[in-house]
C-alpha cells in the first residue's frame, strides 16, 4: 500500500489522477512524478487542455455526439446521408465506425444500453429523441450497431418494436463480430465489413 506523501499538493494530485479508468494509486504517483519532472509549461498546457476540453465540449442536440457547436460537425455536414441514421452507444462508437470508412450517414448516440441489474432503463437513454427524429425526419434506414451483448440485444429489440409502427428500414450489423465483444475493441476491417453486410433486423428471429 503507498503511505500518504509528504506533499499535500501531490497527494491531492495522486488522489485525482487514481480516479480515472484503469489508474490505480500508483500508476497515478508514476504521471504525478513524470509532470514534475518535467517542463512546467508541458504540464501547464496538460491541464489548459483539459480544462477547455471540460468547458467547451458540448453534445449536439440532434445526435448527442460529443460538439463544440449545438450541431455537430457530422450533422452539419451536408456530404452525409441524412437519410440513414447509425444507433450506438457511445461517443467511442462514432469514433470506431468513422475509422472504417463505411458509413456516409448520420449517427444517434444513446449514452448506454438497458441493463436493468444496473439500474438502466428505457428512460434514461435517448430512445425517445431517436424515435422523434424518425418521425420527424425523412430518414430511410436505422441501423442497431450496439455492441452483441445481452444488453445490447436486448436494446436493439426494444428499439425495433418502437419504430415498429414507422416506415423505416430497419438493419443490424452482420453478425461476423463475436458475441459479448463490445464494439470500439472489434478490429476495423471486421467492423467495416459488418456495416457493409447488415441484415435487416427482422431476420435475425429465429424461423419457425
Amino acid at each position: 500500500m503507498i503511505q500518504s506523501f509528504n506533499s499535500s499538493l501531490l497527494e491531492n494530485a495522486v488522489s485525482e489522477l487514481s480516479k480515472l479508468p484503469g489508474i490505480g494509486r500508483k500508476t497515478a504517483l508514476r504521471l504525478a512524478l513524470h509532470l514534475l519532472r518535467r517542463d512546467e509549461n508541458e504540464a501547464l498546457a496538460l491541464g489548459e487542455s483539459i480544462i477547455s476540453m471540460r468547458k467547451n465540449i458540448c453534445y449536439c442536440s440532434r445526435c448527442h455526439n460529443i460538439s463544440e457547436q449545438d450541431i455537430c460537425p457530422i450533422c452539419g455536414d451536408s456530404r452525409r446521408d441524412a437519410s440513414t441514421v447509425c444507433v450506438v452507444e457511445n461517443v467511442k462508437d462514432v469514433i470506431t465506425i468513422e475509422s472504417t470508412h463505411q458509413h456516409n450517414g448520420l449517427y444517434h448516440v444513446l449514452g448506454g444500453v438497458i441493463s436493468p441489474l444496473d439500474g438502466i432503463s428505457p428512460s434514461d437513454l435517448e430512445i425517445d429523441s431517436l424515435i422523434k427524429r424518425v418521425a420527424e425526419e425523412n430518414i430511410e434506414e436505422v441501423i442497431l450497431a450496439l455492441s452483441p451483448t445481452i444488453e445490447g440485444d436486448t436494446t436493439n429489440f426494444y428499439i425495433y418494436r418502437k419504430l415498429s409502427e414507422l416506415p423505416v428500414r430497419v438493419t443490424m450489423l452482420a453478425r461476423g463480430l463475436s458475441i459479448g465483444n463490445e464494439l470500439e475493441y472489434t478490429d476495423e476491417l471486421t467492423l467495416g465489413k459488418s456495416i457493409q453486410n447488415r441484415v435487416l433486423f427482422s431476420d435475425s428471429f429465429p424461423k419457425r
